[in-house]
């Protein structure tokens, strides 16, 4: 069993005991915190989340998550995003009106425009093109499925941070890596194989 502190931010997400689960399967023990300071001391922190930007802002807010999530970011420490997780990484989002995020990576989050019959939100399993290669899809073959639950979708200035891609009505970033982070629009601890894979990449200090 690995000794490295892996925090689970505990910030009124909701998917938090399935990706505990999802890092107990691949051998390591998690600290799931509502602490800002745990952040302090950790080898690596995974942001889950599911739900509106609006509610995700205030929550981090309120619980004086954002700015030390600032400072372990911009410190190159290992960090993981997941869904929502990587939504507010963004500039701001569209979701309900206009809402500022963390504006840790320049770019906003935007809706799917409804195409032909395409159902909102988009719900289910995908693929996730490889744009380029990078250490959290070792392992992973291209053009793997994941699951996905969202009705809106990140839009980074930056294209050379999006590493994975999808299509649904528009293609979109679905994995995007800078430095130490990575971020994930799909539930990689509801993707069967290749996602617990993906954490075992991002835990056992792939992201270099």
């Amino acid at each position: 069993m690995s000794k490295k502190r892996v925090i689970i931010l505990d910030y009124g997400a909701g998917n938090l005991r399935s990706v505990a689960r999802a890092v107990e399967h691949v051998g390591f023990t998690p600290d799931v915190s509502d602490d800002p300071r745990a952040l302090d001391d950790a080898d690596a922190v995974i942001m889950p989340g599911v739900g509106a930007a609006a509610d995700t802002m205030r929550n981090l807010n309120e619980r004086n998550f954002s700015e030390p999530l600032r400072e372990y970011i911009a410190a190159d420490r290992p960090f993981l995003g997941v869904c929502m997780g990587l939504q507010a990484l963004l500039t701001a989002s569209d979701e309900g009106g206009d809402h500022p995020c963390l504006d840790i990576v320049e770019g906003r989050v935007r809706r799917f425009e409804r195409i032909d019959n395409m159902k909102i939100p988009h719900m289910g399993w995908n693929a996730v093109e490889q744009l380029r290669e990078h250490p959290i899809f070792a392992g992973i073959p291209d053009r793997s499925y994941f699951y996905f639950v969202h009705g809106y979708y990140p839009d980074p200035e930056d294209d050379s941070v999006v590493i994975g891609r999808t299509e649904y009505g528009v293609p979109f970033a679905s994995v995007i890596a800078r430095d130490n982070l990575v971020a994930t629009q799909f539930h990689p601890e509801k993707s069967g194989k290749a996602g617990l894979q993906l954490y075992r990449n991002f835990l056992e200090g792939a992201i270099q």
